[in-house]
């Protein structure tokens, strides 16, 4: 299997711990599916500051695919973040180099190496879907609490896997689920907190729910079930077990402090 993520990376700085986390959620994605055994690659831009030093030795330390990941004279990406109950809460976010990412043709060919690419709603990279779909790869985007972006309007038609993020199970997310897949998914997926996640394929809805454990940041965990649900789509598993996957990928990250 081989995947590339595209677009975000960012630094999650913790000032009140005084520590900073390598993340973003294409990064975040990439790191969790090679963990899965899946092979990864990253496309991205990290600026020429100390951030983005430790940004690309943690992604190489963690056996992503780095012969994309470009330096570029400024900022890398950070987001503040505050621990409230073991809930992170995003403060300020400063885009830095990313602000003005953009793929090359070599770039371009590159990913089409690959069976799925994967990006984000903060990745600068919507406009590219329409040829990854024109090449036939397989795509997945995930629109974070977005559900009201411009992007969800045109975009959905070219992702074949996209994933929201929501509260609960109540007939807004699923008549929006049900919305999204008639533009053209194969799946359309919810993540749903502490309520578990929620998929439509076109048929029927699939539900799954939370396992209990130790909650000590939930930093990461919506990415890593994203990792867990194409890594499963990927092996042609069925929808349940994806959602399955899914969960317990985001239970393992929860355990720790920051993404990976």
């Amino acid at each position: 299997m081989r995947v590339v993520t595209v677009g975000d990376n960012c630094m999650d700085v913790y000032q009140e711990l005084g520590k900073t986390y390598p993340g973003g959620n294409s990064v975040n994605v990439a790191v969790y599916l090679k963990a899965l055994g899946v092979n990864s690659s990253y496309i991205g831009w990290v600026g020429s500051d100390k951030y983005g030093d430790i940004m690309v030795e943690a992604i190489r330390e963690k056996g992503v695919d780095t012969s994309h990941l470009l330096r570029k004279e400024g900022k890398t990406a950070v987001t503040y973040v505050e621990l409230i109950d073991n809930d992170r809460r995003f403060g300020e976010y400063e885009e830095g180099v990313m602000g003005n990412f953009t793929l090359t043709t070599e770039e371009l060919y590159f990913i089409q190496t690959h069976q799925l690419v994967h990006s984000g709603i903060w990745g600068h990279t919507g406009k590219y879907f329409p040829l990854f779909k024109e090449k036939g790869l397989l795509t997945s985007f995930d629109f974070s609490d977005q559900l009201n972006h411009s992007e969800v309007k045109k975009l959905p038609q070219f992702v074949d896997y996209p994933f929201f993020s929501y509260t609960r199970d109540d007939i807004y997310i699923r008549d929006f689920l049900k919305e999204i897949r008639s533009q053209g998914s194969k799946v359309v997926v919810a993540t749903l907190g502490e309520n578990g996640s929620l998929a439509y394929d076109g048929e029927q809805y699939y539900k799954y729910g939370v396992k209990e454990d130790n909650v000590i940041d939930t930093m990461g965990a919506g990415d890593s079930f994203i990792s867990g649900f194409i890594y499963g789509s990927l092996k042609g598993l069925s929808i349940d077990r994806c959602l399955e996957l899914g969960t317990d990928t985001a239970t393992k990250t929860i355990r720790y402090f920051g993404a990976w």
